[in-house]
């Protein structure tokens, strides 16, 4: 069997990419998801502390819920989208690679000691996902638990104390696209619980499927496809439900409420499809010559062949023929909204 071992998340193929992707899309795959920095809040203030930083509402979570939810800065523009998962005494939020520099960063300004805590449990806790159609049922019979009740799952809301030893925290996650659950799991039975989700019937996958399943999915990566000179709803945090409209004051809210309520941004993430694969940064063009974007992520789909996320302008509808242009070469484009179909 094939056995998790620290330097898995840099693993970019466990086998052919088209065999893994047809695990992931068609019975269940299983990845080291461990590269994502993981923080545990504590303290009488946590919930309004990270309230007032996040745009999601966090101060509404309680034990077993959870949410997608992004950190700004004081103009509105992204410095990390996170995922947040309260239990009875913390929350467990986590941050891609890219964004946890600056996300600790906006942390240690703005989080009082005395009110709240946080620390790095990414050395003591480790992150292995399961994605795919038949994924609840491989969760289920890992950890002993009921299939239906993982189903029964929102988005981000998650079960603890699964698995043997009840040390095992299971939140149902849309990341990749379709059925995906993240497996939050002390270290020192990372390894063990890799190998029980193989012998139950999931396939290792590596970074290279999971990275043309995220644009699949439409899911933004930062550093990639926005960055701290994008606005929140450019990055399509709003329509991946990580925005609340009703909550109290946060970092950047302003700028967010106003776009909101003028009706949109200039531009945002869109996909966009065509006959090769596009290099990332490449510049979009109308067909009366006029800047249209740039293409941020890009990868080649088994199922659906060279496909990326790019920055379009709004009022470019699906279906719009682009131009790409880059040093030493061009490709006609055609925008379709997110997730690709």
């Amino acid at each position: 069997m094939t056995s998790l071992a620290p330097g898995h998340e840099s693993v970019l193929a466990f086998g052919p990419i088209e065999r893994e992707y047809a695990a992931l899309r068609e019975r269940s795959a299983v990845l080291d998801r461990s590269a994502r920095t993981r923080l545990l809040f504590s303290g009488a203030k946590a919930a309004d502390t990270l309230n007032g930083l996040l745009t999601n509402d966090a101060a509404s979570l309680v034990n077993g819920a959870g949410c997608y939810a992004a950190a700004l800065t004081a103009k509105g523009k992204v410095i990390a989208d996170v995922r947040v998962f309260a239990r009875a005494d913390d929350f467990l939020v986590d941050v891609a690679p890219a964004a946890a520099g600056g996300f600790t960063a906006m942390l240690r300004k703005y989080v009082n000691p005395r009110l709240a805590r946080f620390a790095d449990v990414s050395g003591v806790l480790r992150t292995i996902g399961v994605y795919g159609p038949h994924s609840a049922g491989v969760v289920a019979a890992t950890l002993g638990c009921e299939r239906a009740r993982l189903l029964l799952l929102a988005p981000h809301h998650h079960l603890r104390g699964a698995g043997p030893d009840g040390g095992v925290l299971v939140a149902r996650v849309p990341d990749l696209g379709g059925e995906g659950f993240d497996l939050f799991v002390p270290v020192e039975g990372a390894a063990a619980l890799w190998d029980r989700l193989v012998a139950s019937g999931a396939d290792p996958a590596g970074l290279t499927t999971a990275e043309i399943a995220r644009v699949e999915a439409g899911r933004p990566r930062w550093s990639v496809d926005m960055d701290e000179n994008t606005l929140a709803q450019e990055a399509n945090i709003d329509t991946l439900h990580g925005v609340s409209y009703t909550k109290g004051c946060y970092t950047g809210q302003e700028t967010v409420a106003r776009v909101h309520f003028r009706g949109h941004v200039n531009r945002n993430l869109r996909g966009v499809r065509s006959q090769i694969l596009l290099p990332s940064g490449a510049q979009l063009f109308s067909a009366d010559g006029n800047a249209a974007g740039d293409v941020r992520s890009a990868a080649v789909s088994p199922r659906l062949g060279p496909i990326a996320i790019a920055m379009v302008r709004h009022e470019l509808p699906a279906g719009a023929e682009l131009t790409a242009r880059w040093d030493g070469g061009d490709e006609r484009v055609r925008v379709t909204e997110l997730p690709f179909d």
